[in-house]
């Protein structure tokens, strides 16, 4: 059998597969029924005229929507995996900005951020977000976390603790390596800053990837329950030189009101009160 005649196999199925209400138009090529536009064409191949199937309006409509729907599902899968890599913290994938409560003043600022984003990237510009244990201050963090790598942007998200972890037993060399991995996240944000231990090595180190996110003019953003007057006012030479780093590249942004971790505790045990209070467990 010749490419002729395999062609015209192909053409053969396509009209027996058609759907009902398809017709044969006057110059006896396949129309749509629904559309009525053709779903053959005439191609000369070979010095033999062949018919062959082509996509009438309607199915170049729906493969064009399947298209743009595969591209979206891919894109959000695409944006799952770099969240789930890049935000350490798997409970903070959920914080949102379309899931605030309203609750968080300091909420639009995030916005604003991500908002300018390719402004504040340009002019290395970090933040500092202190204040009192629960007041917001990660939620805040990781919307813009979150609302950066929807658009595509290299974030990390993470703690010292994790990292102090991780570079605990690499060789100098694979320590060096790890650091500069570290830089290659155009936004790095560094929650609960302050808690790591306060041992010379891990000082030291918190020194090493704090002055390389500074030479390498790359924006932080930190937030931490010490106040300004500790940063500003270190006990020792070692916390001296990492805090004042902290401070230029990071703007202070203030978090004060109820402590939000209490709220949601004590609605929890409302909530279940009944069950405790003349209930039998089960």
């Amino acid at each position: 059998m010749d490419t002729a005649d395999v062609l015209k196999n192909i053409s053969d199925t396509v009209w027996q597969e058609s759907e009902d209400g398809d017709y044969k138009g006057q110059d006896d090529l396949l129309y749509c029924g629904k559309c009525h536009t053709r779903k053959e064409a005439r191609y000369m191949f070979m010095n033999k005229v062949m018919k062959v199937h082509v996509l009438c309006a309607c199915e170049s409509e729906k493969r064009r929507i399947e298209e743009e729907e595969r591209k979206i599902r891919e894109a959000k899968e695409q944006i799952a995996r770099m969240k789930a890599t890049c935000i350490q913290d798997r409970g903070l994938i959920e914080c949102t900005f379309a899931n605030d409560d309203g609750s968080l003043p300091q909420i639009a600022s995030a916005k604003r951020y991500v908002e300018t984003w390719q402004e504040r990237k340009a002019n290395n510009d970090g933040l500092l977000l202190w204040g009192d244990v629960g007041t917001g201050k990660t939620f805040y963090a990781a919307c813009i976390a979150n609302a950066l790598i929807e658009q595509g942007a290299s974030v990390l998200m993470t703690n010292f603790s994790k990292i102090l972890n991780k570079l605990t037993g690499l060789y100098s060399d694979d320590r060096n390596e790890f650091i500069a991995s570290m830089m290659q996240y155009t936004l790095l944000i560094i929650d609960d800053f302050g808690i790591e231990r306060n041992t010379e090595y891990a000082l030291e180190q918190v020194y090493n990837i704090i002055d390389e996110r500074y030479k390498s003019k790359l924006p932080l953003i930190v937030t931490t329950n010490l106040s300004i007057s500790t940063l500003k006012n270190p006990e020792d030479t070692a916390h001296k030189r990492i805090y004042d780093r902290v401070l230029a590249m990071c703007v202070p942004v203030k978090f004060v009101g109820a402590n939000h971790r209490a709220k949601d505790a004590e609605a929890k045990i409302k909530s279940c009160k009944g069950i405790f209070e003349g209930g039998s467990a089960v």
